[in-house]
């Protein structure tokens, strides 16, 4: 992917990202009277959108860094190993930071 579709596809991504934790962060909801059961829904939904929002901060992160990597000239590289990230893993992943192989060794690690 030429880098000029790849800044324009993270900057969408980062746009739709921020919406979406806009979203996830908006006002509490007004408290009312409300069963025990409706309550430990309300807790599950705020646990789910807590996760949402913890996993779109995370991306919103890798998208950012890798605009940085693109204004740094070292968009494409691996950076672990400095080898060039996969085509296709950048046109399915734009905002991919590490080659196959490096993302494999550090989700091992964890």
């Amino acid at each position: 992917m030429d880098v000029t579709t790849a800044r324009e596809r993270l900057e969408f991504m980062l746009a739709e990202l921020d919406r979406s934790i806009g979203v996830l962060r908006g006002d509490p909801v007004a408290v009312r009277d409300r069963s025990t059961a409706d309550a430990g829904s309300d807790l599950t939904d705020a646990d789910r959108a807590q996760a949402m929002l913890t996993v779109a901060t995370t991306q919103r992160h890798a998208v950012i860094e890798a605009i940085k990597r693109i204004e740094e000239g070292v968009y494409g590289r691996c950076v672990d190993c400095r080898e060039p990230v996969p085509a296709g893993r950048l046109e399915a992943r734009p905002e991919a930071a590490r080659c196959v192989q490096c993302q494999g060794k550090r989700e091992r690690r964890r």
